[in-house]
């Protein structure tokens, strides 16, 4: 398998007035290509500051992070802000789309970001949304769609630059049961198509659902049910 991200001995602290708060401790693991994990933990935990780091969102204060085998530690502020867009398919809980745009254009954003002309990328967020099972709502904006229609056009959005890995922070949080149950489907629909998925959760009853649980506690990996080793 393609390694497709590698952690190693992340910390992160926060300076808070004379108080430093260690947000995490030494964070090392690796993401294989195909794999479908989930990250646990209770608040506090270290979870949110994890999925920025990955995500590229902020940078840790030590340690070492790689997507797909490249130093993303030393990137500008540019470079790290095109790695978000063609390495990572983003999925949050509360959705995150543009309110006037139809669900077609929605999922056409990171694609305009990207350079495609107009053509294609119509063709490929048209594609994604009938993945999805959205081919009839592609014309609606997220008011006139339930919370599982918007989440599957959240979703599309993350696919449709065929990224390295998705990255969905508490992406049933905002829906009910039944919902939540289909997106989660879907996510395991994704992954058999070789979709790699990393996914935030508080919850057990989604993180059961993934190959793989990484558990942190304190800012530290506590288990890993794939891992060779855990750092203390």
């Amino acid at each position: 398998m393609t390694k497709m991200l590698e952690a190693k001995g992340l910390t992160k602290v926060y300076h808070m007035g004379a108080e430093q708060v260690h947000a995490l401790r030494g964070v090392s693991f690796t993401v294989e290509s195909r794999e479908y994990i989930a990250i646990m933990g209770p608040s506090g935990s270290g979870k949110s500051t994890l999925l920025h780091i990955v995500g590229c969102l902020d940078r840790p204060t030590s340690g070492e992070l790689a997507i797909e085998d490249r130093d993303v530690r030393k990137a500008t502020d540019n470079e790290l802000a095109e790695i978000r867009n063609r390495k990572i398919g983003f999925v949050f809980q509360t959705f995150n789309l543009l309110p006037k745009a139809t669900a077609l254009e929605n999922v056409e954003l990171p694609l305009i970001y990207a350079g495609v002309r107009r053509r294609e990328r119509r063709e490929r967020a048209a594609a994604v949304l009938e993945r999805v099972g959205l081919a009839d709502r592609m014309g609606h904006r997220p008011s006139e769609l339930s919370g599982g229609q918007r989440q599957r056009v959240a979703i599309a959005r993350a696919i449709v630059t065929e990224p390295a890995f998705i990255l969905a922070d508490e992406p049933t949080g905002s829906l009910d049961t039944a919902t939540g149950a289909q997106i989660l489907d879907l996510f395991a629909e994704l992954n058999s198509e070789g979709n790699t998925i990393l996914l935030i959760t508080h919850d057990e009853a989604v993180a059961a659902r993934a190959q793989r649980v990484i558990r942190l506690l304190d800012g530290r990996i506590v288990s890993d049910t794939g891992g060779s080793e855990v750092r203390a």
